[in-house]
């Protein structure tokens, strides 16, 4: 019987992909966003099942009624990468405003919070009892870039978050994993292979990977039987200044 997982954002970039291949793998998996449009698309390219369902993951009455159909049509739900996420141009904190930050805290931490929140209930109500959530997180929250205040503090609170859903999914069979990513080629790195901010004062290319690489590693992560957990892996491209950035 195939699982089901959820992916957020699945209309683009990282989920997009992740969708994809968890799609080719034999998962049923219904892809959520903001626009119907990009995820129309992405179904049209899955080759297995892929069920569509806007959704705006800031939004608690939006994110009910996603769990809510998701129970109604699929009964369950074994799996979710829970992956939305924006940002806003590099600036000085300095420079930076309540409104930039929320913008990105809403999304990243906020919207984060209310999947894994609707999905841990599912899970722990569900019979057969359990499942896994796995959050996406960034080499940022340990390494941030110049200009990067609320990305940073977004992602080191999501492996917070992942921590203690961790521990407090113990008792009720739900496992927690994270998967920080650094460069994968998306919408999101496009800047990067023009120049983006280095810890010295200036701008450089950096190195991407194929974004396939991420989405290989969250079909192995959701693969495994839950007596055993991904807790964190890091997914890099090789020569991007990671390792000793600063």
């Amino acid at each position: 019987m195939s699982k089901i997982a959820l992916v957020t954002g699945a209309g683009s970039g990282i989920g997009r992909a992740t969708a994809l291949a968890l799609s080719k793998a034999g998962f049923i998996v219904v892809g959520c966003g903001r626009k119907a449009e990009p995820l129309n698309e992405t179904k049209d390219m899955a080759e297995g099942k892929f069920v569509a369902i806007t959704c705006d993951v800031t939004k608690e009455s939006s994110v009910a009624a996603m769990f809510d159909q998701i129970a109604n049509t699929q009964k369950r739900l074994d799996v979710v990468f829970n992956n939305a996420g924006n940002n806003i141009p590099s600036t000085n904190f300095g420079d930076l405003t309540l409104e930039g930050w929320k913008h990105v805290i809403d999304v990243n931490l906020n919207g984060a919070f209310l999947i894994a929140n609707g999905a841990y209930k599912m899970m722990r109500d569900q019979d057969p009892q359990g499942g896994r959530i796995i959050n996406n997180g960034s080499i940022s929250a340990t390494m941030p870039r110049p200009g990067s205040a609320p990305y940073t503090s977004s992602k080191h609170a999501i492996s917070g978050l992942t921590r203690s859903i961790a521990l407090d999914g113990r008792v009720h069979n739900i496992a927690c994993g994270q998967i920080d990513i650094g460069n994968a080629a998306s919408d999101m790195t496009d800047a990067m292979l023009k120049g983006v901010p280095q810890a010295d004062g200036s701008m450089k290319p950096e190195p991407v990977m194929d974004v396939q690489h991420v989405a290989d590693a969250v079909v192995h992560m959701a693969s495994l039987p839950l007596e055993a957990n991904v807790l964190f892996m890091n997914v890099m491209a090789t020569k991007m200044p990671y390792v000793g950035r600063g």
